[in-house]
């Protein structure tokens, strides 16, 4: 008999834990968001989460994952070991991120056959010191006389050592670093026990699961001819989505010079007016966007086709037509 009270006390308190778990359950998680200026854009990042203090507290710490990597990849800061490489010509000790990034590259550069190249430093160059106001003539021998530095099968990278073959190469990692950060950032977010998370770095934008409500996230594509009309919606859980257009920066006042150079040329690329990817990782979006803006979009498509769970849309130079790969449809939304 006296073990029935020992059994409803220990069944009040099972009762009552239960009923505690209920309620915390119970609650919505709530979406927490913020945004800094990095990387030359705007970032935000959105979580959410039940408590404020571990959200804000996540999203700090993926914000200096993303500096900590802006200050190792800047070829614009003197401290940054990318600039320090461009310098030099070669970096003794490079950091993982560094060994990362430059290995990627090279990586990319292979897949698309040289149109993603980090080695085009020199011609943005040439280009932003003015060469747009030269003749047509001048512009095609001096673009011919840096060629010779233009190529990232150039790149010497070993375990400790990271060299340049010839000198005065340089690299630029702005196609590649922004998506490697964001996604260092969800990685950061997702160590910090954040499940439902979204990282937007000047439209290009990688996400952690779907919405706490299992709903994909939505991301609008602007029509770049006129930014308040869309040329599609895109529905994504789990996946990445990176857009590169010729409307973005231009060398000239005339808006017929754009920094997204054509490494096979040296001018830029003039076969599309925007190329948006949709990836596994903002990585893979990032580079594949600025390699097939320079292939040109049938070639492009012909790539992504080759790539497994890779979609893309790229709207040709003409502005009149769209090409979409095969599988694109299954992440557009009327909506």
């Amino acid at each position: 008999m006296k073990r029935f009270p020992r059994i409803i006390a220990g069944a009040l308190i099972l009762l009552i834990v239960m009923l505690g778990l209920t309620g915390c359950l119970g609650q919505p998680l709530r979406k927490f968001e913020a945004t800094r200026s990095m990387m030359d854009t705007f970032v935000t990042i959105t979580v959410y989460s039940l408590d404020e203090q571990a959200a804000e507290e996540a999203i700090k710490a993926a914000f200096a994952r993303m500096v900590e990597i802006e200050q190792i990849a800047s070829i614009f800061d003197e401290e940054s070991e990318a600039f320090r490489l461009n310098q030099e010509g070669r970096l003794t000790g490079p950091s993982d991120d560094l060994h990362q990034l430059i290995t990627m590259s090279v990586d990319y550069y292979q897949l698309t056959d040289g149109y993603f190249d980090i080695t085009v430093q020199p011609l943005l160059d040439l280009w932003e010191s003015g060469l747009w106001q030269e003749s047509q003539p001048m512009q095609e021998l001096r673009i011919s006389e840096t060629m010779a530095l233009v190529g990232s099968d150039k790149i010497v990278v070993t375990d400790d050592e990271i060299f340049f073959s010839l000198e005065g190469m340089k690299i630029t990692l702005g196609g590649i670093a922004k998506g490697y950060a964001a996604e260092e950032a969800l990685e950061v977010l997702a160590d910090m026990g954040i499940e439902h998370a979204l990282v937007n770095a000047g439209g290009d934008i990688s996400t952690l699961d779907a919405k706490p409500n299992g709903d994909p996230w939505s991301i609008n594509l602007v029509n770049p001819d006129d930014t308040t009309q869309s040329l599609a919606n895109f529905i994504i859980i789990d996946k990445a989505v990176a857009t590169s257009g010729n409307y973005e920066r231009y060398f000239d006042p005339n808006k017929e010079a754009h920094h997204i150079i054509d490494p096979k040329t040296g001018f830029s690329a003039q076969e599309s007016i925007s190329v948006t990817v949709i990836a596994e990782s903002l990585v893979q979006a990032d580079a594949l966007a600025t390699a097939l803006f320079a292939m040109g979009p049938e070639a492009g498509i012909e790539l992504v086709e080759s790539i497994e769970r890779t979609e893309a849309l790229i709207v040709g130079a003409d502005r009149t037509k769209v090409y979409v790969s095969s599988g694109l449809a299954k992440y557009m939304s009327e909506g």
